[in-house]
C-alpha cells in the first residue's frame, strides 16, 4: 500500500504540470480511439429506449482535456425537450468531495490537526454517547459513554458513528426523525447551527473509528467550516472554491434565471420504467433555503463538476489558483480507515478509493477516486491514466445504477496508449 500511494503522489505532479484548466481535444491526441468512445451511445441510447432511463449526460476527460461529452434522450419526456449536456443535475453526495476540499484548505491553514475532537470547535460533541438499547416501538432508547471523542478525520472518513436520517440504519432512521434532524437533500429549512448542534445530542450508532457508517458526518463539517472560517457554508464554497475554479453552474440554491436548466426528477413505475416526479420533492434548490447542507446539498453540470476533478488531479492546482497542495491531495487519495470494511474498496477523507482487489473486478485503475449521488449521478478521477468520467441521470430510485460500471468498461476500451 506504501508503495501505491507514493505511486499516486509522483503521478500528480506529473498531471500537474499537464494542463491548468480543461480543454477540448481530439480523442486520439489524448490516446483515445473516437469510434471505440461512440460504443456509449449505443448503451445509454439502449436503456432510453427501453425507458429505463429518460435523459442522461456522459463527460469523458484525459490529461485534462474533454474529449467526449454528450446529452442523450430527454429531459422531458412528456414534451420531448431534449437533455442538453450543459443541463443542471442535484448531485446530492457528490457535495460530500467538494465540503471534503473545504474542511482541508482550512487544514492547510493551520487552524486544526485531523485528530482533534470536533467538541474543541463544536462544544455540543463533548461527551459523546453510544446506542445500547433500542425499542422501536416508541423510538426509545439508552446509552453508554462513547470509549472516545470524534475526531475531525472521523468525520472525513465516515466512521464517526453517526448515520443517516431517511437512509441510515433503522435506528438512526427512527432516533433523527423524532427529533427532526434534516437528511440535507430536500430540507432548505434549517440551519447548521441549530440542526448540527441537535444532532450531537443524539447517540452514535457505534463507537468513533470502529466501523464505516455512512452518515450526516459531512453535514457537521459543513458547519464546521462555517466555525473556522467565520462564514456561511455558502459564501465559504462560492468564494474560495466556485470562483476560483470557474464553477459558474453550482449552487445550494438556484438563481430563478437558471431554474429552466435545472434537469427534471424521474422515479419508477411498477414496472421499473421512468415516471416523471409530479409532486413538490427534488425542487428544493428552487426554494431560497438556508441550510447548507455538505452532504448532499448542492447542485452542478457535468463541466463545473470536471473542473474541480481536474484542480485535484492537477495536484490542487486550476485557473491558475493553488487551492491545495500536491501534498495534501495526495493524503486525501491515501487509504485512512485501514482495514476497515468497505467492500472491494476503501475510503480516503472525502472519496471511495479502488484496491488492488476492486482493479481486478473492473477497469480504473489502482488509486482511482470515486463516489456518486442518490438521484443517480457518479464520477472517477483515475490518477494514473489521467481520466475523469462522469455519468449524470436523475432518477430515484434507479433499478439500473449498473449502467455506471458499464460506462467505465467502456471509457477504457477507447484507450489506445496507456500512460
Amino acid at each position: 500500500m506504501k508503495y501505491l500511494y507514493s505511486f499516486v503522489f509522483i503521478i500528480l505532479f506529473r498531471y500537474s504540470s499537464f494542463s491548468q484548466a480543461l480543454g477540448t481535444a481530439t480523442p486520439e491526441s489524448q490516446g483515445m480511439n473516437t469510434q471505440r468512445l461512440q460504443r456509449i451511445d449505443k448503451i445509454v441510447n439502449e436503456h432510453i429506449d427501453k425507458s429505463y432511463l429518460s435523459g442522461v449526460v456522459v463527460l469523458v476527460a484525459r490529461n485534462g482535456k474533454i474529449v467526449y461529452h454528450k446529452g442523450y434522450g430527454y429531459d422531458d419526456i412528456t414534451a420531448r425537450t431534449t437533455m442538453d449536456k450543459n443541463a443542471i443535475f442535484r448531485i446530492a453526495s457528490q457535495t460530500k468531495a467538494i465540503t471534503s476540499v473545504a474542511v482541508m484548505m482550512l487544514y492547510e491553514e493551520g487552524k486544526f490537526l485531523l485528530d482533534d475532537p470536533i467538541s474543541k470547535y463544536i462544544p455540543s460533541f463533548k461527551n459523546p454517547t453510544v446506542l445500547d438499547k433500542f425499542n422501536p416501538k416508541d423510538s426509545s432508547y439508552t446509552t453508554i459513554p462513547a470509549k472516545r471523542e470524534i475526531t475531525i478525520r472521523d468525520l472525513l472518513t465516515h466512521t464517526s458513528g453517526i448515520s443517516y436520517a431517511g437512509i441510515g440504519t433503522r435506528e438512526a432512521i427512527a432516533i433523527y426523525a423524532k427529533n427532526n434532524i434534516p437528511g440535507g437533500v430536500d430540507t432548505p429549512f434549517y440551519t447548521l447551527e441549530d440542526a448540527i448542534n441537535r444532532l450531537a445530542k443524539l447517540p452514535l450508532m457505534h463507537h468513533p473509528g470502529e466501523k464505516w457508517t455512512y452518515g450526516l458526518s459531512t453535514d457537521v463539517l459543513g458547519y464546521f467550516v462555517e466555525v473556522m472560517s467565520g462564514m456561511s457554508f455558502d459564501a465559504f464554497l462560492r468564494e474560495r472554491i466556485f470562483k476560483p475554479i470557474g464553477m459558474s453552474d453550482t449552487y445550494f440554491y438556484l438563481p430563478e434565471s437558471k431554474f429552466n436548466r435545472l434537469a427534471s426528477l424521474y422515479t419508477e413505475d411498477k414496472d421499473k420504467k421512468v415516471m416523471k416526479v409530479t409532486l413538490d420533492y427534488g425542487n428544493y434548490s428552487k426554494k431560497k433555503g438556508t441550510y447548507f447542507s455538505g452532504g448532499g446539498g448542492l447542485v452542478s453540470t457535468v463541466t463545473d463538476y470536471a473542473m474541480f476533478l481536474q484542480m485535484l488531479l492537477n495536484g490542487g492546482k486550476y485557473n491558475g489558483q493553488q487551492l491545495l497542495s500536491p501534498v495534501t491531495v495526495n493524503m486525501m487519495i491515501h487509504n485512512q480507515i485501514g482495514d476497515l470494511s468497505l467492500g472491494n474498496k476503501k475510503f480516503g477523507l472525502g472519496f471511495a478509493l479502488t484496491t488492488e482487489t476492486e482493479a481486478a473486478r473492473l477497469t480504473p485503475s489502482i488509486g482511482t477516486f470515486d463516489w456518486g449521488g442518490a438521484y443517480s449521478t457518479a464520477y472517477w478521477a483515475d490518477p494514473k491514466e489521467g481520466i475523469i468520467g462522469m455519468i449524470m441521470t436523475q432518477k430515484i430510485p434507479n433499478s439500473y445504477a449498473s449502467i455506471g460500471d458499464k460506462f467505465k468498461v467502456l471509457v477504457y476500451q477507447a484507450i489506445t496508449k496507456s500512460n
